[in-house]
């Protein structure tokens, strides 16, 4: 009797009776409640007794909680019943419910709440607007599970909630774990031309960007291509439209159009030098050099330009380095000092892959940056972590070749610790190979004893 006197309370628990017993518990009379609560003893008296009862906002039910001493989320699990019923979904209050679950980290009540709402496909609309929401208040990670619920639901894969999800999962997931962002990039890449023209540019800038810190040279450049070419013709139907005085919001994507014109370019001519093609690469640089013709310019777009013209200068001084004009190593180190840190490592890798393909001595520029140098482990994301490891790497063969050993052996294992960080261990090979300059090294130092014998 006891066992089915416990369940049958538990079955007839609601909302409101919980609430009511936490008055009477507390001796508050409905006036004395909305004095401490600040909800209108009218409204309460029709939330609590009314016939229906009035709709309780989950606002109202957290000052509540705060008044009885509970914290926060409390009967969040009885709170279903008001947003969701046979009849009808609420969806100004199930949204800002499920927000707070997110918020207080009442995870069984999304869990529950959610199954009930896919009973009907269309509120996959309200999954998607809650996603939104949360993403558009920087809550990126926790907005995750609803772009998912939204992917697993939705059979259309051309509808925008769906390639939208899709795009902003690609956003949102991408790390510093390589295998990771390629799984994320092959994921995604399907649906990029599906999406409106303004998430368009910025996912194909995203596509060529997270493939240049993989070192998929091939896709960046392609990435790249795509980019350029649909932010030209963006800007050539968006200036049609100028002419011709039709009427329509402008295409806002999430910067100007000419930063994506010229990181078309940018990662193209990136992508050809990382393949040694100096040559082909100099062209683009070319190209991003100079865009102050570039139509529809505002402030920021004048700005993007000047940036642009200073990444050319240093990518025009990279591309002769690594081309083997030496002559302008000491040029190009005094053009790197008035630049950032991550342009400086950018700028060092150069110098460090021709001083190791070309045979000379750049002890003094590692000297001159060396502050700089020991502060490039503040680098965390992708792109800065891949140049960081490249330049490493390159130490490492330029110390083994000087004779260093101590020194490539430490730059060595750096090699090894940030390959490890960024879950790239199919390189690890690559790094452990190395250590092949040891062995060459003995060999030429016993040949060199045995001809003083």
């Amino acid at each position: 009797m006891i066992l089915y006197g416990g369940l049958q309370e538990t079955m007839h628990r609601s909302l409101r009776s919980e609430i009511e017993k936490c008055r009477r518990k507390h001796g508050y009379t409905i006036s004395k409640l909305g004095e401490l609560t600040g909800i209108n003893p009218g409204s309460l008296s029709e939330i609590l007794n009314g016939n229906p009862p009035r709709a309780i906002t989950i606002g109202q039910l957290d000052v509540l909680a705060k008044v009885f001493g509970h914290d926060p989320g409390w009967l969040y699990e009885l709170y279903t019943e008001e947003c969701l019923s046979e009849q009808r979904i609420s969806r100004p209050r199930l949204i800002p419910y499920l927000i707070r679950c997110v918020e207080v980290g009442r995870k069984d009540c999304i869990e529950a709440a959610v199954p009930l709402m896919l009973e009907n496909p269309k509120n996959i609309s309200i999954l998607f607007a809650l996603a939104e929401q949360l993403y558009e208040k920087g809550q990126r990670k926790e907005s995750v599970p609803f772009y998912e619920y939204v992917i697993e639901n939705e059979k259309d894969s051309y509808s925008n909630h769906f390639v939208m999800s899709q795009y902003r999962l690609f956003r949102v997931v991408l790390g510093t774990n390589a295998e990771e962002n390629w799984e994320n990039v092959i994921r995604f890449s399907p649906y990029r031309n599906r999406l409106p023209e303004n998430y368009q540019l910025d996912a194909l800038f995203q596509l060529a960007r997270v493939c240049y810190a993989l070192q998929k040279w091939n896709k960046s450049g392609e990435y790249g291509d795509e980019l350029r070419l649909l932010a030209e013709t963006v800007c050539i139907h968006e200036l049609e439209r100028l002419k011709r005085n039709k009427k329509g919001e402008p295409l806002k994507p999430e910067r100007h159009l000419v930063y994506y014109y010229g990181m078309g370019h940018l990662y193209k001519g990136a992508a050809l030098e990382m393949q040694g093609l100096y040559e082909e690469a100099k062209q683009y640089v070319q190209v991003y050099a100079y865009l102050g013709w570039f139509e529809l310019l505002d402030e920021n777009g004048r700005k993007d330009v000047e940036r642009f013209k200073v990444w050319a200068k240093a990518n025009s001084y990279t591309l002769e380095v690594l081309s083997g004009n030496t002559s302008i190593i000491e040029e190009y180190a005094d053009y790197l000092d008035i630049l950032p840190t991550i342009e400086v490592l950018a700028g060092l890798n150069a110098i460090m892959k021709s001083a190791n393909t070309y045979h000379f001595c750049v002890d003094g520029i590692l000297e001159r940056f060396a502050s700089q140098i020991d502060s490039f482990d503040q680098f965390t994301e992708a792109i800065g972590l891949d140049r960081h490891l490249r330049f490493r790497y390159q130490m490492a063969i330029y110390e083994f070749g000087k004779g260093r050993i101590e020194r490539g052996i430490e730059e060595t294992i750096y090699c090894l610790s940030l390959a490890d960080l960024m879950n790239r261990h199919d390189e690890t090979l690559t790094y452990i190979a190395l250590f092949g300059w040891l062995g060459n090294l003995n060999k030429r130092i016993g040949n060199q004893n045995k001809l003083g014998d």
